[in-house]
C-alpha cells in the first residue's frame, strides 16, 4: 500500500507525488528507496480524499502535519490546498517543505491561496548563488529557478505565512553567509540543518 502519510517524531508527513522539478545531486531517492523505513515511492498519488482518510480523528495527535515526500509537493497543487484548508480548519498547523518552484510550476503566482492553505513554508535554498544551485540542484527552469524561488518566498511572507529558507552546513561558512543576506533580502529568516547521511 502506498504511504500517503509516514511518522517522523512527533509530526505527520503527507506524501504527494514523486515527481519533482529539480533533480538535486544529494536528494536521498537517489540511493534510497525508503526514508527512514517509510517506502515513500508511490504507484499511485493520491486524491485529497485518500489523505484525509489517514488523518487521526484526534488532530492534535501530531505536533505539524507537513507536505514533504519524495517529490515535490506544490506540483500536486490543487490537492495540497485541499488537504491543507481542511487541516487547518480541524486547527491543525501545517507546513509546506518546498524548492520554492510552485509559481514556475503552476505558470501564474499561487502564493495567496498557498498562505491560505498552509501556516509555515521552508524553502530550501541550499546555494549562495545560482551558478551553484543549478549544478547541486538540477532545476528544470535552470537558473531561473534561483531567483524564482527567492520571488516566491517573498510573496508567501507577504501574504503573512511564516517563511525561511533552509540549507545543509555542508555547504561551509562563506556560502552560509551568502544564504543569510539573500534570506535578509527576501525578509525571512535563515535556518541551518545538519546533513542526514543515511535514512537506513
Amino acid at each position: 500500500m502506498d504511504n500517503y502519510t509516514y511518522e517522523l517524531g512527533e509530526n505527520l508527513y503527507i506524501n504527494l507525488t514523486s515527481k519533482c522539478s529539480n533533480d538535486c545531486t544529494f536528494c536521498v531517492r537517489n540511493e534510497h528507496t525508503t526514508y527512514f523505513g517509510h517506502k515513500l515511492w508511490l504507484e499511485h498519488e493520491p486524491t485529497a480524499q485518500e489523505v484525509l482518510e489517514r488523518i487521526p480523528a484526534d488532530i492534535k495527535k501530531y505536533r505539524e502535519y507537513v507536505f514533504c515526500g519524495f517529490g515535490e509537493p506544490t506540483i500536486r497543487l490543487d490537492t495540497l490546498l485541499e488537504v491543507g484548508k481542511a487541516l487547518r480548519a480541524r486547527g491543525a498547523l501545517v507546513r509546506l517543505n518546498t524548492n520554492g518552484q510552485a509559481n514556475m510550476l503552476a505558470k501564474r503566482d499561487v502564493t495567496k491561496e498557498l498562505c491560505e492553505a498552509v501556516d509555515e513554508i521552508n524553502v530550501s535554498l541550499n546555494e549562495g548563488t545560482a551558478e551553484d544551485y543549478v549544478k547541486l540542484c538540477r532545476p528544470a527552469y535552470g537558473a531561473a529557478a534561483f531567483e524564482g524561488l527567492q520571488d516566491f518566498a517573498k510573496k508567501c511572507a507577504a501574504h503573512g505565512a511564516k517563511v525561511w529558507f533552509s540549507v545543509v552546513d555542508v555547504i561551509g561558512p562563506e556560502k552560509i553567509a551568502l544564504c543569510r543576506e539573500i534570506a535578509e533580502n527576501c525578509g525571512v529568516t535563515l535556518r541551518v540543518r545538519p546533513y542526514i547521511a543515511d535514512s537506513e
